[in-house]
């Protein structure tokens, strides 16, 4: 059973546009010291310390959802804003401009760059734990080397924003970060420890930056 938030316990909103397990990443939160509240209300949003956007499934169809609810508008204004705010798997994928997966969807594009299949080389989807090689970045503090969970069939190309890759047919971007907005393609709520330390660490820079 989750305690209940201490009054100091950052504000969270986990973005609910309706599409996969949305409480599993909240109960996650939850279980590292966040005040997280699964809710699509713009103010809630607004007030929050830090915003998730978590994500499983096929990109067109969470992006349609995303816009459908009025979340993609309101994930552009945390960006802009400057609050903290962290794609998981799917979610991270809907931060880039598009995806092979969807090719006439347009993402977010508050991370530059295009989503690509996995090498036809390797089984898709990559379903297992994987091996983080890590930056050194705050949220990925006690990480390098780390095994954590991965279900996907593609990934972001690589670019400058990369803080983290795993090994699966060659080097595979694991995590990502530009500013405010950081991304992991893994899932942290299925992660076990390395799992939490992540969401501790996004935590983290949520209280520090309230």
């Amino acid at each position: 059973m989750v305690d209940a938030p201490s009054p100091t316990a950052p504000r969270l909103a986990v973005l609910d546009y309706g599409i996969g397990n949305l409480r599993s990443a909240q109960k996650a939160l939850e279980y590292v010291g966040a005040d997280a509240t699964l809710t699509a209300d713009p103010n809630l949003i607004e007030h929050a310390d830090g915003v998730v956007l978590p994500g499983v499934g096929h990109f067109g169809a969470s992006m349609d959802a995303l816009v459908r609810t009025g979340l993609a508008d309101q994930a552009i204004k945390v960006a802009e804003r400057g609050q903290p705010f962290i794609g998981i798997c799917v979610g991270m994928q809907m931060l880039y401009q598009g995806s092979a997966e969807a090719p006439t969807v347009d993402g977010l594009g508050l991370l530059s760059g295009q989503i690509q299949w996995l090498p036809e080389t390797v089984k898709r989807p990559q379903m297992q734990w994987n091996q983080l090689r890590c930056e050194d970045h705050p949220l990925l503090a006690g990480l390098d080397e780390s095994w954590v969970y991965f279900v996907h069939s593609l990934a972001p190309e690589m670019s400058s924003d990369v803080i983290a890759t795993t090994d699966y047919g060659g080097s595979i971007v694991a995590a990502a970060a530009k500013d405010n907005v950081y991304a992991t393609q893994f899932h942290p709520e299925k992660s076990a420890t390395a799992g939490l330390r992540l969401l501790s660490n996004f935590v983290d820079l949520c209280r520090s930056s309230a």
